[in-house]
């Protein structure tokens, strides 16, 4: 009897540990295809400015067309973030991720064999949309599907493909573009998606565990109308206004989203009181980690708005770099973000808790103040690996930052509310970026005098206006720094996932996941 009861119990115990191994495996596939796709939209942000002039040559685009396909797609993108958060909460976030996808693979075919510009701009802004759909359950799906003790590591992952996507971009860009694979020219830079994406869709389908909200909710109409209304007309004219002279329907307009925002806040809070499915749960506001990570990451995209724009113009109109030697001076600082948000989250977090990221801000100042040193010591004469340093530090900085603040925000989010809560990181992360570019018309721009400017005061005079950019880039790191001291000291999911792993290890059964 002792005998058939040992055997039952260590067939049991076998069973149990192989469904766990196969779980476990299951999991972190998923999490290589959500990750992937998350890169597939950071890459489609930048890799467009490169291929500018071969697609303005090849379809004889004029330049609003170009304005509006670079454009387009982060206007669809920000408008669409938080409803597409919320969707995935209501009829499931593997659904709406493999729907997104599927969308985001057909508009970038559609792009890639555009026949015109308005074909073009059309397919960018179907692009965007789907990108809403597909991106706000990346961070959704990893929330619920790792408990508290593993997700530090994950979203260290995931910083770290934060800080590769955002240089990747205009490498692979220019690669695709001067390598003119198969005479296609500036095609191949949406036509490789199309593997990625095809192979993304049969993996996440097999698997990534589906997960939605607890209880049943209804996909709030007038919601969705109003928070896109006032995004579109917040966003709209900061992306424009520039090339539109800044007119002025476009500050009106911006006045005026304010007081949409405003109706917005006060529906959201009728319909949480009438039946409880408002489109942005307003509670989540008062989880004071939330908050503040949001006000940090409204205030970041703002330093990532100013930079990447003003670094990219003076390397390839200052400098009169090739898009491929702009591109490849920016690997040392994706090398930088990529390492350093692995051993944030994972190693140094747990340990020190704000002060990680608040360290980090700084080493960015630090990095930046570098970087003007070394653009006003060399002048126009400067070369990638003098810029080499700076951008280690800066990049030291950054991935010290984008890892932890997700990290930071999420940690105390129901999980049934994962999805709205991801779409508003997006938004916000897209509202500052958007902040941060009409900012560009003004600290860049702004002091550089075009009608009067002759060819050879080109390079000093953008070279000039970079190094004054990169000073409101200090400022406005020296705001975040301020407001990280709002941030929880420790993420509580450390506190208590440090418990959860000691039970792991002692060979206690791991808490259930709930959905």
């Amino acid at each position: 009897m002792t005998s058939s009861s040992t055997t039952s119990t260590t067939s049991t115990s076998s069973t149990s540990g192989t469904a766990s191994a196969a779980a476990d495996r299951r999991r972190w596939l998923a999490l290589a295809i959500v990750m992937t796709a998350a890169f597939m939209d950071l890459v489609d942000v930048t890799i467009v400015n490169i291929a500018i002039p071969s697609i303005e040559r090849d379809l004889s685009a004029s330049f609003g067309a170009i304005q509006w396909i670079t454009a387009g797609y982060a206007l669809a993108f920000a408008a669409g973030l938080i409803t597409g958060g919320r969707l995935g909460d209501i009829y499931g976030r593997k659904r709406l991720f493999l729907l997104g996808m599927a969308g985001f693979t057909l508009a970038s075919a559609l792009c890639g064999f555009a026949a015109g510009p308005e074909m073009l701009v059309a397919s960018r802004l179907l692009q965007g949309a789907m990108a809403a759909m597909m991106v706000p359950q990346v961070l959704a799906i990893i929330h619920v599907t790792f408990p508290a003790h593993e997700r530090g590591k994950v979203f260290g992952m995931f910083g770290a493909i934060v800080g590769l996507g955002a240089v990747s971009g205009p490498l692979l860009g220019a690669l695709l573009t001067q390598w003119n694979l198969f005479g296609l020219e500036w095609r191949p830079i949406f036509l490789i998606n199309l593997p990625v994406g095809v192979a993304g869709l049969i993996l996440g389908r097999r698997f990534i565990t589906e997960s939605r909200a607890d209880r049943a909710m209804r996909l709030d109409l007038v919601g969705v109308a109003l928070v896109t209304l006032g995004l579109l007309m917040l966003i709209y004219p900061l992306t424009r206004g520039r090339e539109l002279g800044w007119p002025l329907w476009g500050h009106v307009c911006m006045v005026a989203s304010l007081a949409v925002f405003g109706a917005f806040v006060a529906y959201e809070k009728h319909k949480t009181r009438k039946d409880g499915s408002p489109l942005v749960e307003l509670s989540l506001f008062r989880v004071k980690s939330f908050a503040a990570g949001i006000a940090v990451q409204l205030t970041f995209g703002v330093v990532m708005g100013i930079f990447f724009l003003v670094w990219t113009l003076y390397m390839q109109m200052g400098l009169g770099w090739s898009p491929l030697k702009a591109g490849l001076t920016g690997v040392p600082f994706s090398i930088a973000v990529s390492a350093a948000a692995g051993m944030s989250v994972q190693k140094l977090v747990p340990r020190f808790g704000r002060k990680v990221l608040q360290a980090g801000a700084l080493t960015m100042i630090a990095g930046v103040l570098l970087y003007i040193w070394a653009a006003g010591r060399y002048g126009t004469g400067i070369e990638p690996w003098q810029m080499a340093a700076p951008l280690i530090v800066m990049g030291a900085g950054m991935g010290l930052i984008v890892a932890p603040l997700t990290d930071a925000v999420l940690s105390d989010v129901p999980r049934e509310h994962a999805g709205s809560a991801s779409g508003l990181i997006n938004t916000t992360g897209q509202m500052g970026t958007a902040l941060g570019l009409g900012l560009v018309s003004v600290v860049f721009f702004g002091v550089i005098d075009e009608e009067r400017l002759v060819p050879a005061e080109v390079g000093a005079a953008f070279a000039d206006a970079f190094r004054g950019s990169l000073w409101w880039v200090v400022a406005v790191l020296v705001v975040i720094f301020a407001v990280m001291f709002a941030l929880p000291g420790r993420p509580k999911q450390h506190i208590e996932g440090a418990a959860v792993a000691e039970a792991v290890a002692a060979g206690e059964p791991e808490p259930a996941l709930t959905r």
